[in-house]
């Protein structure tokens, strides 16, 4: 039996525990897998209740169930007293503990006890670190932006949009390891590339094969059954095409000449959520390539069943809609899901991967000679300035949602300026002033100048007092 004392809160725990409460419904507590003793276990209690994000509204809830919702559930919106005490006396496994709530004229609002909720975390926090001990199954994490088309990616040639899809597939799988999943990254790169050494500087460790390594014989194998798919156009639907081409020597690919009918594909299958434009494709060598290398990190899945996921930017979202309907049609079962990302936006001006990473180092040691003057030489420095640019560009592409566009400033001209609160350089310059206040803390503990910090299960979390804003 799971011990509650040990178990984390979860969102997802308390908006179910939420819903069944609203509803008046048996408890139904969710086991170690989020779910609960049933047969079947229903989202609709998830759209009962709306977790809060907004700075102003969690002033004053951290849940809400709207006004239009209650006026669904009961008799004028009037919530019964006992399905109140149900929702203000909420306790489970995982489940936030409720500090109070009232019905407004928003819908009933709910405030969580964030004393009660912070002692707990900060008295367990191995909870929270504590790895799944199952694995839950193999995911491709495929970057499009990394594949050639038909020459390798190069620093120079990588667009930003295309950086953030390839920084979000890399902090993407983390998560996706961390709760237990097995993780194959696509395309595999030549070691050694200029794209794998810029990627190695950013922090991301894609896969590599040595520079001979081929993949043709897997391309051999995804051509063959592109040539053999029932969605394969005949001659005549081509029109001739072939005949008035001409015939190639005996032994040479026909790029080109192979035409698959896409529409056909998610239509037949049932596939939901294509572009209706898709047509007919011609099938290009790189294409080709491309279901090659999803081929072979689907072989690389140490379990029967994988989902690929294609990270892409919402500018190549179509052609990569058009590869995925290509493997369908090539025999692949493998369920195939989208991250798309927004556009990356610099006004006034355009960069390149290479050249933003460049901009970015530049200010990172402006900012540290403002600081630290002369003494910011060698390769100590070099290192921690490298470190930084690092940080700040993960931090600028991925602070915002995916799907929303970023917006960079990216003026090569006036100084940098550490003040302004939003900037990457502004963050991870401030992250690394921190970091040497807590350093030099803990020298000071140990040659005893300062007590060390009290246990979380020895703090008084009273007396924190919560900062209100202007109404």
């Amino acid at each position: 039996m799971e011990n509650i004392d040990e178990t984390r809160f979860l969102i997802t725990r308390t908006v179910q525990a939420l819903g069944s409460a609203l509803r008046r419904e048996p408890e139904n507590v969710p086991d170690a897998n989020g779910l609960g003793s049933g047969d079947r276990i229903s989202s609709e209690p998830e759209k009962l209740w709306f977790k809060e994000s907004s700075a102003k509204n969690l002033q004053n809830r951290d849940f809400l169930s709207p006004t239009t919702v209650l006026n669904t559930l009961y008799a004028d919106g009037q919530v019964p007293p006992a399905v109140m005490g149900r929702v203000l006396s909420l306790r489970g496994s995982g489940v936030l503990p409720v500090a109070g709530g009232e019905v407004m004229g928003e819908g009933l609002r709910v405030r969580v006890n964030r004393t009660a909720a912070f002692q707990k975390v900060l008295s367990g926090v191995s909870a929270y670190l504590k790895p799944p001990s199952q694995r839950q199954g193999c995911v491709v994490l495929n970057c499009p932006a990394l594949h050639p088309k038909p020459n390798l990616p190069s620093p120079d040639t990588l667009t930003l949009g295309q950086l953030r899809t390839v920084l979000l597939t890399d902090h993407f799988g983390a998560l996706l390891r961390r709760q237990g999943f097995t993780v194959s990254c696509c395309p595999v790169l030549p070691e050694d590339s200029d794209i794998i050494v810029f990627l190695r500087i950013l922090g991301v460790d894609w896969p590599s094969v040595p520079v001979s390594w081929t993949n043709d014989e897997r391309e051999e194998k995804m051509l063959e059954a592109l040539q053999n798919s029932p969605y394969k156009e005949s001659e005549e639907t081509d029109g001739g095409r072939r005949e008035s081409e001409g015939k190639k020597m005996e032994g040479e690919k026909e790029w080109g000449m192979l035409r698959v009918n896409l529409k056909r594909v998610f239509q037949e299958e049932q596939l939901p959520g294509y572009d209706p434009s898709l047509g007919t494709c011609t099938v290009q060598r790189d294409s080709v390539s491309h279901l090659a290398q999803l081929d072979r990190a689907t072989a690389d899945c140490t379990v029967s069943t994988a989902t690929a996921v294609h990270v892409t930017s919402c500018q190549d979202e179509f052609r990569q809609q058009q590869i995925a309907m290509l493997w369908r049609a090539s025999g692949a079962t493998v369920t195939q899901r989208y991250l798309v990302c927004g556009p990356v936006k610099t006004p006034g001006t355009h960069l390149s991967a290479a050249q933003y990473l460049q901009l970015r180092r530049v200010q990172m040691k402006e900012a540290s000679e403002m600081k630290y003057g002369e003494q910011v030489e060698g390769h100590t420095w070099d290192d921690i300035i490298k470190v930084m640019t690092s940080a700040t560009v993960r931090f600028e592409l991925l602070s915002t949602v995916h799907m929303s566009p970023v917006t960079l400033d990216v003026q090569r001209e006036g100084s940098v300026s550490t003040k302004g609160p939003r900037g990457g350089v502004f963050v991870m310059y401030n992250c690394a002033r921190l970091h040497t206040l807590f350093d030099s803390y803990e020298r000071g503990v140990e040659k005893g100048l300062y007590p060390e910090i009290p246990e979380g299960s020895q703090l008084d979390f009273s007396a924190l007092k919560e900062e209100v804003g202007p109404q």
